[in-house]
């Protein structure tokens, strides 16, 4: 059973986000994109590779490029020292 993605944030995971090029299968010109989302782990990637991996071994179109951004979820809030306040009316 797969934990909850509020245990996996807790464990350090973040949502990584990859766009992926493909040639079509019946006409090589032609360029597609897939968009795929899952928590990973950050630099290694493993979540990632392993459908990388998985895209080369069982689908028909070959990988052109891939695009991703990764961002952690839960993270230390940004504070901020407040001097004084404006208001306006």
């Amino acid at each position: 059973m797969r934990p909850s993605e509020t245990e996996l944030m807790l464990k350090g995971y973040g949502l990584t986000t990859a766009e992926f090029f493909y040639r079509m299968p019946d006409f090589r010109n032609v360029l597609n994109s897939y968009i795929w989302q899952d928590y990973d782990l950050a630099p290694d990637y493993p979540t990632l590779f392993k459908f990388i991996a998985f895209w080369q071994a069982k689908l028909d179109g070959p990988l052109h490029s891939v695009r991703f951004t990764h961002r952690k979820v839960i993270s230390p809030g940004e504070w901020r020292h407040v001097t004084g306040e404006f208001r306006l009316h």
